[in-house]
């Protein structure tokens, strides 16, 4: 008795697409994995230079994207004690780093060395506001915590910071500006030091004390 055998169609023209699927999917896959970096867009750096960035980052030469995660630039720019915080993302080749720098805030004349953004001590020819006396433990920490939130701009309006108590607020300050003004505050004021250009506009032209320790008012200087 015979065996009925069954006849095995191949469809040809499926294998023929499954096959161009394929080499087009390797195809695709080799091409992504060859893609350069073709754009870098760094912003937010003033002191450091873009080339002294892409340096730091090792991506001067426009690397593979496969080669340099996000995360791999990240950790090498965090590395640099000039940077502060770093965000990087891609869209397709082009890269974009957002910089924040350890900027210096002040020059503590009892540590003889700047304070910088993260709070660490180094020597700096960087011209900064200048802490003439001693400031309490108790209140230091809080007071380069508020420094840190003055704009840049205003930072480089302050000459000198002296700490300057009552007996009303422990927390006073006065500052001394580089156009001839003074400024009380404290620590819970200070961050209005940065509507210091808006305020110039009131005075007209005239100096004296801006008192944004208690209040809001301006006393022109006889």
């Amino acid at each position: 008795m015979k065996k009925n055998r069954k006849k095995i169609k191949i469809k040809y023209k499926n294998v023929f697409k499954f096959l161009i699927c394929l080499i087009l999917i390797i195809l695709s896959i080799k091409y992504i994995l060859n893609l350069s970096i073709t754009n870098i867009y760094i912003s937010g750096n003033n002191l450091l230079s873009d080339s002294y960035i892409m340096d730091v980052a090792k991506i001067s030469d426009y690397p593979k994207i496969i080669t340099t995660p996000n995360y791999k630039i990240k950790k090498l720019l965090l590395k640099d004690e000039d940077i502060y915080k770093v965000n990087v993302y891609k869209k397709w080749t082009k890269l974009y780093i957002e910089i924040e720098e350890n900027i210096p805030l002040f020059y503590n004349s009892n540590l003889s060395s700047v304070v910088m953004l993260d709070k660490s001590v180094r020597k700096s020819d960087i011209i900064t506001p200048y802490l003439v006396n001693y400031i309490p433990d108790t209140i230091y920490s809080s007071f380069v915590d508020t420094m840190s939130n003055i704009d840049r701009e205003i930072l480089s309006r302050i000459s000198e910071i002296e700490y300057t108590p009552n007996d009303v607020d422990s927390e006073r300050f006065l500052l001394t500006m580089s156009d001839g003004n003074y400024i009380y505050v404290t620590l819970r004021t200070f961050t209005k030091v940065n509507n210091y250009i808006e305020m110039l506009k009131q005075f007209k032209g005239e100096n004296g004390i801006l008192y944004l320790d208690s209040g809001e008012y301006f006393e022109i200087k006889n």
